[in-house]
């Protein structure tokens, strides 16, 4: 797996999942879709992936158990969704989940790229310009590349470390902490926590209405939303499931789950349209985590270009400060100081 995610990979995933969807809803087995991809795959890298993924299958091993034992190619939050998949017996939809889920972040990627650019070359003109008047007068190369690539160098070391700390294809423990450090970020954090509640939804969704028990749906299924508090706060529900109660009695006592979630899922088990329920609750949860989640992408950059600005107003009154102001060597000049 590659060391950052780019928006051409992702898309690459997209259409990856796209295919496979396709060719499972046309009744196309399995083994033969993946047979396909293997001699025409979006990317060439997951050639010899899904080669190891078809030798496991030929074994024996289940979908989930193959796509393990073929690497880490794939982040662990889709092969948990796989997974509800498998169970449900509603892999096609998984892979149209997954394949929508890959090309809205490819699209919010890009355009958060874009939105960037020119913030990010002002930056690097302000950096380099500044300092020149300084290296200009007294040819000192070397103080010049301290105060350009020795601001640079640095910036360039925390945006990567950023970028990478957010990728996907970390293990439950690393997303467990970023998770609980963006929880309170404003919007950021309310549109991942949606995003998941979206999967969630899905996941049990195909469970439940493939026959799969109560009792071991919601735990595959908090494990294909890819947070790693809702499966923990899931997790702990197994006795409780397992004594009786139903698990609107048990939302209805959680404060990980949003009370528009606990009370219409109290609504479809009661009624006995909880598939409805779930599929509109994964409707609802996904355009408003996708919304908020491009508002995120379109006021970043916008936030980045004012401190940039913020910071040349203040470095240009900085120099014209020390040219031009009290103890300045002007000043001196005209007050007649040594």
């Amino acid at each position: 797996m590659a060391l950052i995610i780019t928006p051409a990979q992702l898309s690459r995933r997209s259409e990856f999942y796209h295919q496979l969807a396709q060719l499972t809803a046309a009744g196309i087995g399995l083994v033969a879709a993946l047979g396909q991809l293997q001699r025409n795959p979006p990317e060439r890298s997951f050639r010899e992936p899904i080669k190891r993924t078809l030798n496991e299958l030929a074994r024996g091993s289940t979908f989930t158990e193959s796509l393990q034992s073929a690497g880490e190619w794939l982040p662990a939050f889709d092969v948990a969704l796989l997974q509800a998949g498998e169970h449900s017996g509603r892999l096609d939809a998984c892979f149209r989940l997954l394949a929508d889920y890959y090309r809205d972040r490819a699209r919010i990627a890009r355009q958060m790229i874009s939105d960037l650019m020119y913030p990010a070359f002002l930056f690097h003109f302000a950096i380099f310009i500044l300092p020149f008047a300084q290296f200009f007068t007294t040819g000192n190369t070397a103080v010049y590349l301290a105060k350009t690539f020795g601001v640079l160098i640095p910036v360039y070391v925390v945006v990567f470390a950023f970028i990478y700390a957010l990728q996907s294809k970390h293990g439950e423990a690393w997303r467990a902490r970023l998770e609980s450090l963006l929880h309170p970020v404003p919007v950021l954090g309310t549109a991942r926590r949606y995003l998941a509640l979206s999967r969630l939804s899905i996941a049990l969704e195909s469970l439940i209405s493939a026959g799969v028990n109560i009792v071991e749906a919601w735990p595959l299924a908090a494990n294909a939303s890819g947070s790693p508090a809702l499966r923990k706060a899931v997790d702990a529900w197994t006795p409780l499931l397992a004594s009786g109660q139903t698990p609107a009695d048990i939302l209805g006592n959680s404060h990980v789950f949003p009370e528009l979630f606990t009370a219409q899922y109290a609504t479809g088990e009661i009624s006995g349209k909880l598939d409805e329920t779930l599929r509109r609750l994964h409707t609802y949860f996904q355009e408003e985590g996708t919304r908020k989640l491009r508002a995120v992408s379109e006021w970043v950059p916008k936030i980045i270009y004012l401190i940039i600005v913020l910071f040349i107003a203040y470095s240009i009154v900085q120099f014209y400060s020390h040219q031009y102001g009290p103890g300045s060597d002007l000043d001196k000049i005209l007050n007649g100081k040594d």
